[in-house]
């Protein structure tokens, strides 16, 4: 029983967390069946190039205006009646997919299940942060990463039977029905399990800013250091994002399958698997700029290994260098809540999210653009983005230790 306490404290694991993975798990697995598979589901039903860079730019504009109000309403409603809020909206979506097949009912409908992610995101760090101690942050983080990780592998998997099955405009439909029953077990879950605020201490607590303008003079500066070069950093993830699924099943001289695709991902997410818990230790104990700075090195080189993978053995290389890039990210996230006030955490998140993904989505638009003239233009691109962003982090970031390691320095 005692090793079973001291294995619950090594992985940061509470009652509330516990449900917090839960539902990332449930509502994940939902998110991802099809996820990956609407590219092709947008030209099955008709649409082409620009409509695919338009659902991509819509995601990270609607993620960065979602993430301010998501750590707003956590902050107000507090966790868990603000989770069951994003839950309900993101059925929503998932409704109108079902129910209109039609490209144009895709990008109607990711504008409520795109929610999820970026509503709950800052409330599911403000939780981590509010229950877990100093020293348990990196790891509290890194296990809502990897937990996020199992729906990512096995949903496109899952979802890629799906289409075998059913067909691409079938299987898709079907993909996002299931989807609707994990969102409502995943409700349960979230109302049973996690810890919510009473309503004697939200009414103690200050009014979260809501003006985003009088909030951005309070960030510090190092935050911001950090900001830039994250920017640059998913321009070189997201120019080719939503065209990684067509280059691989479309374009390449030996083109896969949506299962040998969904199988793709899978890998992926099982390299990234692999990294989290190692480097959450470590990130806890020293200093958090390396692994930052290692997982953009990762970012930058996968879209020019994509550009030379034309066949399912070299993309298993490209994939595994996709998932190395999660290296880092649980570190990166925890320190944006480092950096971020104790009293208002989930709003300053919610306003980082704001700023880079507003920025990111006009980006990638321009990617369906370089898509257009020429697929490797796209990649190449988003390569040199890559450089710019690692570079400007490892020369103008600032090395940030835990409290853990100073006290020991």
């Amino acid at each position: 029983m005692k090793s079973l306490s001291e294995l619950g404290h090594f992985f940061a694991l509470k009652r509330s967390t516990v449900g917090l993975l839960a539902m990332v798990v449930l509502v994940g697995m939902g998110e991802y069946l099809a996820e990956r598979f609407l590219p092709i589901y947008i030209i099955a039903l008709g649409g082409g190039a620009m409509v695919i860079g338009l659902l991509q730019a819509m995601d990270n504009f609607l993620s960065a205006i979602y993430s301010y109000p998501g750590g707003y309403l956590s902050e107000r409603l507090g966790t868990k009646r603000a989770l069951l809020l994003f839950t309900f909206i993101s059925i929503i979506g998932y409704l109108i997919v079902v129910l209109f097949p039609v490209w144009q009912a895709v990008l109607v409908g990711a504008a409520f299940f795109i929610s999820w992610s970026a509503l709950s995101l800052p409330a599911t760090m403000s939780l981590i942060y509010k229950v877990l101690p100093q020293h348990k942050r990196t790891m509290g983080v890194s296990m809502y990463s990897l937990t996020r990780r199992i729906p990512m592998a096995l949903g496109p998997l899952i979802g890629g039977m799906f289409i075998v099955i059913w067909g691409e405009r079938l299987g898709v439909r079907a993909a996002f029905l299931f989807a609707i029953v994990l969102a409502l077990i995943a409700m349960i879950f979230q109302q049973r399990l996690i810890d919510d605020d009473t309503p004697r201490e939200r009414d103690r607590k200050e009014k979260p800013e809501w003006n985003p303008m009088k909030l951005f003079p309070h960030m510090n500066p190092a935050l911001k250091q950090l900001l830039v070069s994250d920017i640059l950093i998913r321009f070189c993830e997201q120019i080719p994002y939503a065209f990684v699924v067509v280059w691989c099943m479309k374009i390449i001289s030996a083109p896969v399958t949506a299962l040998e695709f969904g199988l793709l991902t899978t890998i992926e997410m099982a390299v990234a698997a692999v990294c989290y818990i190692p480097v959450a230790y470590w990130a806890d104990r020293s200093e958090k700029k390396p692994f930052v700075v290692i997982t953009f090195v990762f970012f930058t080189f996968f879209p020019l290994v994509l550009m030379y993978s034309h066949s399912f053995v070299w993309l298993i290389l490209a994939f595994v260098l996709r998932g190395l890039k999660e290296f880092g990210d649980a570190t990166r996230k925890s320190l944006i809540m480092d950096l971020s006030p104790a009293e208002n955490g989930a709003v300053m998140f919610g306003l980082y999210y704001l700023i880079r993904d507003v920025i990111v989505s006009v980006a990638t638009f321009g990617g369906a653009l370089l898509w257009m003239i020429d697929p490797k233009l796209n990649l190449l691109t988003a390569f040199a983005f890559g450089i710019l962003g690692t570079l400007y982090f490892a020369f103008f970031g600032k090395s940030y230790a835990t409290e853990t390691h100073q006290a020991a320095a």
